[in-house]
């Protein structure tokens, strides 16, 4: 028998970044037709070894390399999104029922320089860069420079972003957030970038690293999400890494830190053994931020094996029938592409819960929302979209 909805809990866990083959229009993103960041990472590295998403069925999914398809596979399969972007922000709206209504703005040929007016303007900072790069390449480049002058790296990518890189000998992390609130106060409207981003680092010139000290201000959701109907229904929501911060806040009552993935995946066991009920939805950044846009399949390889490792031990020893778990992605980051951005493709689908046969499920992101709706409320929503694969 099945725990009343007021007894039970879900948990969506985001593999950042983890695609599972191109949307058919990936090409117009500039990505290729064959794009498919899952299947790439496990033939660069030879196979990939995740015995228990094996067993869940994730080469029912797709055809992955070492991963053959489950015998008795739970609910599986691939999930789109219905609005355009390729990015963190609207690949986690989508999956709670958020579609965006225009695509958000992108500067492949960095900001005007009314922008970067407003944005000395607003913060007192001067800038240098300006320009789409990689981030981890942009303060080898520039980081002795911005040391020397106290100029701000300022940057994008091909993804709707604005961000800003600075040593903490420049502007100390809290200095360097507050820039970035005020930045995000001027892209607005036709500027209205998916995430302004703080990116600190450390170290000396040729010896630069990033500090744990990144945070994203995002845009709020356009228009309610699944989130908020769970907190209208009295669902606490908790959000695990950067969730809260994709969010605006909206919809999340409790944010809890982790901005590597070996602290989101304690953050969110500590949370399975701890909780009596409610939504942990949880980022596990490093297949992106980390691996993915640095090409790096085996760094990749070996945190998709450290997440199969946890969620071995969630099934052992902190999920029981009134649990949903949700393992899913947002967008993909395919170490084939030409590019070192995000590939715009399927997201993969495992889900386990009581009372429901596993089988293939394919469709929007968001009947993730819809599932963890109906599964803690028991009921549906009339105003977004998705379908629940629960039953």
């Amino acid at each position: 028998m099945s725990r009343p909805t007021d007894q039970r809990r879900a948990a969506v866990v985001v593999i950042d970044a983890c695609g599972a083959g191109a949307l058919p229009d990936a090409a117009e993103y500039g990505d290729p037709p064959d794009a498919n960041t899952l299947a790439h990472v496990a033939e660069a590295v030879g196979g990939l070894h995740v015995p228990t998403l094996e067993r869940l069925g994730l080469g029912s999914i797709v055809p992955v390399e070492g991963v053959p398809p489950a015998r008795d596979p739970v609910i599986h399969g691939r999930l789109h999104p219905l609005g355009p972007g390729k990015d963190s922000t609207t690949g986690h709206w989508e999956l709670m029922g958020v579609v965006a209504d225009t695509p958000l703005p992108t500067y492949p040929n960095g900001f005007p320089d009314e922008v970067v007016a407003a944005l000395g303007d607003a913060t007192g900072l001067r800038f240098c860069a300006n320009r789409p790069a990689d981030g981890i390449a942009i303060i080898d480049e520039l980081g002795e420079h911005h040391l020397e002058t106290g100029e701000v790296i300022l940057y994008t990518s091909a993804d709707s972003v604005l961000q800003l890189a600075s040593h903490d000998d420049v502007l100390a992390e809290a200095e360097l957030q507050a820039a970035c609130e005020a930045a995000r106060g001027v892209m607005r409207g036709e500027h209205a970038v998916g995430r302004v981003i703080a990116r600190p680092f450390t170290g000396e010139p040729g010896h630069f690293t990033r500090t744990g000290g990144r945070r994203d201000f995002s845009l709020e959701p356009p228009r309610p999400s699944y989130l908020v109907e769970l907190q209208a229904a009295g669902v606490p929501v908790h959000g695990v890494g950067k969730i809260r911060d994709l969010f605006a806040g909206v919809g999340i009552d409790r944010k809890h830190t982790a901005t590597t993935n070996e602290d989101g995946l304690a953050v969110t066991t500590g949370l399975l053994r701890e909780l009596r009920r409610g939504l942990i939805f949880t980022n596990l950044v490093e297949t992106d931020q980390i691996h993915g846009h640095r090409h790096d399949a085996e760094g990749f390889a070996h945190a998709l094996e450290q997440i199969d490792r946890a969620v071995a031990e969630w099934l052992d020893e902190c999920l029981g029938p009134g649990d949903l778990l949700v393992l899913t992605a947002d967008h993909g980051v395919d170490p084939r592409a030409p590019h070192s951005d995000h590939t715009r493709e399927y997201a993969p689908l495992l889900a386990v819960c009581a009372g429901t046969r596993g089988r293939r499920h394919d469709g929007p992101l968001a009947d993730v929302g819809a599932s963890v709706l109906q599964w803690l409320t028991g009921r549906r929503s009339e105003a977004l979209p998705g379908a629940s694969f629960v039953a």
